[in-house]
């Protein structure tokens, strides 16, 4: 009787033991999910043009909504999962990755969002033409691929994995989609959609080619010549010495 009385004990110590030790992992595995990845606060600033929904920019950055110019600093404080959090002029925002997560992963997503060096600089270099559409959010033919960039943003990575496509795929809003075409030369041939959409954006005008550097070497100075006659009367040209 003891024997047995000692047996049910012993087995009711190691079941109190063994929940306890899964209680304990349990808690222990919330912890690590609740806590967000810790990451440096590099400062940067944006590196196009941010449309937002209160606190919230996404992947998709819809152009009907209210825009953050390129060039406006930026600090990244965290990344969690899909998530990264930053400042932007004092203000808190969330960048959400909502579409291309099986594409790229959040910081590298981030990391093309946030550049070191102000873009405005490249942005004083245009013509006015192209500088007011980028600050309008819109594009025209004619426009580069970083002048696109810089006035649309990147386009999403899960409809748009490679940049060499003939064409980008865009959105004005979650129903109104647009896609920039490009020519041999890597420029805006023409922006197609629906009329209403194309018209929101696309910028009056042509961007016009910006200048060739000049070139190095030196122009070829021409010689003059002067007429020598021959044998028979016949004249020809020689250089003068």
């Amino acid at each position: 009787m003891h024997g047995l009385l000692l047996k049910r004990s012993m087995l009711l110590l190691a079941t109190a033991a063994a929940l306890l030790a899964t209680g304990c992992k349990k808690e222990e595995v919330k912890s690590d999910d609740a806590a967000p990845a810790a990451v440096a606060p590099p400062t940067g600033y944006t590196c196009c043009n941010f449309h937002y929904s209160g606190d919230w920019i996404n992947d998709g950055n819809y152009a009907q909504l209210p825009m953050i110019p390129a060039g406006t600093p930026i600090l990244l404080t965290s990344i969690d999962r899909y998530i990264a959090y930053v400042e932007i002029e004092g203000k808190k925002y969330r960048l959400g990755l909502d579409y291309g997560r099986t594409a790229e992963t959040t910081e590298q997503w981030a990391n093309k969002l946030i550049v070191k060096d102000d873009p405005k600089a490249r942005l004083a270099a245009w013509s006015p033409a192209v500088r007011k559409a980028i600050q309008s959010g819109q594009v025209m033919p004619g426009m580069t691929k970083e002048q696109v960039i810089m006035s649309l943003g990147y386009p999403m990575t899960n409809e748009n994995p490679r940049l060499d496509a003939p064409y980008w795929r865009y959105w004005w809003s979650s129903w109104g989609e647009y896609k920039i075409h490009w020519n041999g030369a890597g420029r805006v041939k023409e922006v197609t959609g629906h009329p209403e959409t194309v018209a929101h954006m696309l910028a009056q005008g042509h961007a016009a080619p910006e200048p060739a550097p000049a070139s190095a070497t030196p122009a070829v100075k021409k010689t003059a010549t002067k007429p020598v006659s021959t044998k028979k009367g016949v004249t020809k040209d020689a250089t003068a010495k």
